[in-house]
């Protein structure tokens, strides 16, 4: 088999390996750009603070729109997925970070990685008391999820009966 380079295609795929190289710099600059304007916001509310402004901060700026990250049920069903998949208990970091590597999203992104991790960690606990998952705490507080195991199923096999349970005649 031969390789796309020797068929003629030298200049469209180093063409592009350029431009995706352009676009991972203007992502880096964009993120960097948004650090420093958090970070203004950040001193402009410090300095109202020394001014003394006691107004909420929050109400007097524009309404965000929200940002939707994931479809009706879409993460739920990720991370149902994920526990389903794990051979241990997962934080819900460790669950968001697989998320986020799973939509093929950048994981290094700290904003993003919190973010889902929130969500992540909401939509969880919905599910922990609808049943379907468990949580126990590890030894510096964060929970550990894991799917639930009903009785008369064997882990793995959600639909196998454990047959040591069932009494012959």
């Amino acid at each position: 088999m031969k390789s796309a380079t020797s068929d003629g295609y030298d200049h469209t795929i180093s063409g592009l390996l350029r431009k995706r190289a352009e676009l991972f710099n203007e992502a880096e600059r964009i993120r960097d750009r948004m650090a420093e304007i958090r970070n203004d916001i950040d001193a402009l509310d410090r300095t109202l603070a020394s001014f003394g402004y006691k107004g909420d901060l929050d109400a007097a700026m524009p309404r965000q729109k929200r940002q939707v990250m994931f479809g009706t049920g879409e993460l739920t069903r990720a991370l149902m997925r994920e526990i389903a998949d794990a051979d241990r208990p997962m934080t819900s970091r460790e669950l968001a970070q697989s998320v986020i590597a799973l939509r093929g999203d950048d994981a290094r992104d700290r904003k993003l990685l919190s973010e889902v991790t929130r969500r992540a960690s909401k939509a969880l606990r919905k599910q922990r008391d609808d049943g379907r998952v468990r949580s126990a705490a590890d030894g510096n507080g964060n929970l550990l999820w894991s799917r639930r195991v009903w009785p008369g199923h064997l882990p793995g096999n959600s639909t196998a009966l454990d047959l040591r349970k069932i009494q012959t005649d």
